[in-house]
């Protein structure tokens, strides 16, 4: 995949933040129509893991194919691709993007499918400055994204219904940021935001048709795998 140069990366906190303000002006908060139900779905997911011990990250990256909704075939694997790399810029709730992108930057470049969705393990909109990890990587690859995220980093919601497919907004300061999303009954449920070229309910309905028989849907759930076996791998 391309993916597009926005800005340097070596930037202290006072320009971090700026450069999400700035880059926040220019997301587009649409999806094409139909997107949710094309015939066949190219959904990537991406993760990226963490050593324990050192500066280093592992990032990941998964290519699924999605038959038709109403078809029984499983998704295949398209494509997988991996990389590892050393953070140089510090561990900042809020400005994750900064630390993580360098790395799984050069693991994006090096997809050859193209996409029609890239599912991350992060936030999009549903972030302190509306600019997540998910629309930072929207933006640069200038193809639709959502966030999936496991915990919530802002907003408050009601609870959500044990139902599958049941949901919340999340809001912040009244404007609706996000949903929380429970993708199986009885388990607990998911903070899905759009990063670019993608809306609320779009993300929502492709968080469904992607979640597989776990809590969190199968393309960042395979990329969790393999960095977290790569990081076990560095360890030792």
């Amino acid at each position: 995949m391309k993916v597009h140069s926005l800005h340097r990366w070596k930037v202290e906190y006072h320009g971090a933040v700026a450069i999400q303000e700035r880059l926040r002006r220019r997301l587009i908060l649409r999806a094409s129509p139909g997107l949710a139900e094309k015939a066949e779905l190219l959904v990537g997911g991406a993760d990226i893991a963490y050593s324990k011990s050192t500066n280093r990250l592992f990032a990941a990256v998964v290519v699924l194919r999605y038959p038709g909704p109403r078809s029984r075939k499983e998704p295949a694997v398209v494509e997988t691709q991996t990389g590892s790399g050393v953070a140089t810029f510090p561990y900042i709730p809020g400005l994750l993007s900064f630390r993580e992108i360098p790395v799984l930057a050069e693991v994006l470049r090096r997809v050859e499918s193209e996409p029609d969705v890239v599912m991350l393990d992060g936030q999009g909109t549903a972030h302190p400055r509306g600019f997540g990890l998910a629309c930072h990587i929207g933006m640069m690859l200038d193809r639709p994204t959502v966030g999936c995220a496991k915990s919530r980093l802002c907003g408050e919601h009601k609870p959500v219904p044990r139902r599958a497919g049941s949901r919340a907004p999340l809001l912040l300061e009244g404007e609706e940021i996000g949903t929380v999303l429970r993708t199986h009954t009885g388990i607990n449920p998911l903070y899905i935001s759009p990063g670019h070229r993608m809306d609320l309910d779009t993300a929502e309905r492709i968080v469904m048709r992607c979640r597989g028989h776990y809590r969190v849907p199968d393309p960042t759930r395979r990329a969790h795998l393999l960095v977290t076996e790569m990081r076990t791998r560095h360890l030792g």
